[in-house]
């Protein structure tokens, strides 16, 4: 990865939470009630939330090209079957009621706080409830810092290839961290489309994160082919003493 001339886009690792938050805080106020037998129809909320997080999916991935906004619009189909589901339509919900009957785990499935699908089938236990928020959240700020670090070293370079910080093991850790994130959201609120969507989006972005390797080995040549060698493209490498 090579900086790029532009001039940094300063994004605060927290706002993902903040936003979230804040917007749990702004249902109350409004008079939602997100313990109540049917905790859904809270469309304010899914936009609130799509911006939030797609704007800050704009500034990571910086779209110029037709392919480039093409890989963004995908993302953002995935935030809006998300958080849909999260707060406006129960999709997955009424489709697992309407298979499972009297036999699905809960009495009032359509209750906010019983969306949390891994809870509901897998039992209200220690692991679940550490897993599913404060988990998926720890997730969130861990893939932000990843992506913020990753911000600052790269532009801290002057055009030349990066291999030092996240980049001395990970040829593109902003990717990595932007995984993670989905991995999170599908912890968080797994849902039957975006359970779907992931993969998809996973393909989509190796494949814009090769078109990005193409171009690197066409200005820097073997030196970059040197580093690729050296790391992998998303997962950390286990060699942490190259040089």
């Amino acid at each position: 990865m090579i900086v790029s001339n532009t001039t940094p886009t300063p994004c605060g690792e927290g706002v993902v939470l903040v936003g979230y938050y804040y917007s749990l805080e702004l249902a109350k106020r409004g008079g939602y009630k997100l313990n109540s037998d049917y905790g859904y129809g809270m469309w304010p909320l899914v936009i609130i939330h799509f911006l939030f997080v797609i704007f800050i999916a704009f500034l990571i991935f910086k779209p110029k090209t037709r392919t480039d906004w093409k890989s963004l619009g995908a993302f953002g189909a995935f935030l809006v079957a998300l958080f849909t589901e999260m707060y406006g339509f129960p999709f997955t919900i009424y489709i697992l009621t309407s298979i499972l009957g009297q036999n699905y785990p809960v009495l009032d499935p359509f209750s906010h706080e019983h969306g949390h699908l891994l809870g509901v089938f897998f039992g209200d236990s220690y692991l679940v409830s550490l897993l599913v928020h404060p988990g998926s959240d720890l997730l969130i700020i861990s893939a932000l810092i990843i992506i913020a670090t990753s911000w600052k070293r790269i532009h801290k370079s002057q055009g030349e290839v990066v291999q030092d910080g996240l980049y001395k093991h990970i040829r593109h850790p902003q990717y990595t961290g932007f995984f993670l994130i989905i991995i999170a959201f599908l912890i968080q609120w797994p849902t039957i489309i975006t359970l779907l969507m992931a993969p998809i989006l996973f393909v989509v972005y190796n494949r814009l994160a090769k078109k990005e390797e193409k171009k690197l080995i066409e200005e820097f040549g073997e030196d970059y082919r040197e580093y690729m060698k050296n790391t992998n493209r998303f997962i950390p490498s286990l060699n942490l003493n190259r040089e």
